[in-house]
Formats: structure tokens, C-alpha cells, sequence
């Protein structure tokens, strides 16, 4: 039985438009970064790398998206909730290729259900965190 708080389909139309508001942000800001929108099952359905955007970012992007839609919370609350955390626990959360306490990851809710995330990796944390926040805004105006 599929838990009804959770949508693991974004509508592609949608996840075209937040991609699109994120790289404008983007380049307001003059950020060159990689953006990654996940659904929530952690599966990419979106991404882009922006030109001179570093390799590393391509990866984060899509780590922090990941971190996001897995944990249901930005990707930095992850990392504060996992500091109070018995030692194996913390580290053990941590060591998951996937799971990063960096900033630019954010669960996509839609009616309550958590059906996504998106993750921005290249500027600096709060670069990463507004870029990724246009990108919600989009979702919410679907």
C-alpha cells in the first residue's frame, strides 16, 4: 500500500518551470551552478548544469535534492537534527553517499504530501538556498 503522504510523479511541465525560475535566479545573482529536482522517491527528474558551474556541483545538486525528499526537511536541517545524535547514529547517517548536511537542499510539498526536493550546488550557502527557493515558488504556483 503506497503512503498517501507521499507522490512519487512531478509533472513534467512543472519540473521544466522550476528548473527554468531557478537558472534565472541563478543568473541574478551571477551564480553558475547545478540544480537537480528529484521526486520522492529520489529519482532525477530535472537537472541542469549551468556553463562554468564547477564538476563537483553536478553530484551535490543532486545529493542535496536527494537529502531533502529522503529526510523531508532542507538538506541543513538535516545536518543540525543529525548533531544530536548519539556518535554511531550521526556518523553512520552521514556516511550515506547520498545524505549531505550542506545548504541548497528543499522538500517540494504539494497538498500536504512531500512529492520531491530540489537541490542547487555552486555559489556560496546562500546563493544555493535562494536559488533553490525560486525554484519552490515555482512549484507552489503550479
Amino acid at each position: 500500500m503506497t503512503d498517501p503522504k507521499f507522490n512519487d510523479e512531478l509533472d513534467c511541465a512543472s519540473v521544466q518551470n522550476a528548473v527554468r525560475c531557478m537558472v534565472e535566479e541563478a543568473e541574478q545573482q551571477g551564480a553558475k551552478v547545478a540544480i537537480a529536482i528529484v521526486n520522492a522517491s529520489g529519482v532525477l527528474t530535472g537537472f541542469v548544469k549551468m556553463p562554468g558551474s564547477f564538476l563537483a556541483s553536478v553530484d551535490y545538486a543532486q545529493w542535496k535534492a536527494w537529502t531533502a525528499a529522503s529526510f523531508g526537511m532542507p538538506s541543513h536541517s538535516f545536518g543540525q537534527l543529525v548533531e544530536d545524535f548519539e556518535p554511531l547514529v550521526r556518523d553512520g547517517l552521514l556516511a550515506h553517499p547520498k545524505a549531505t548536511p550542506l545548504p541548497g537542499g528543499f522538500p517540494i510539498h504539494q497538498d500536504g504530501r512531500l512529492i520531491g526536493g530540489v537541490g542547487v550546488s555552486g555559489g556560496s550557502g546562500d546563493e544555493d538556498n535562494a536559488i533553490a527557493q525560486a525554484g519552490l515558488t515555482a512549484f507552489s504556483n503550479d
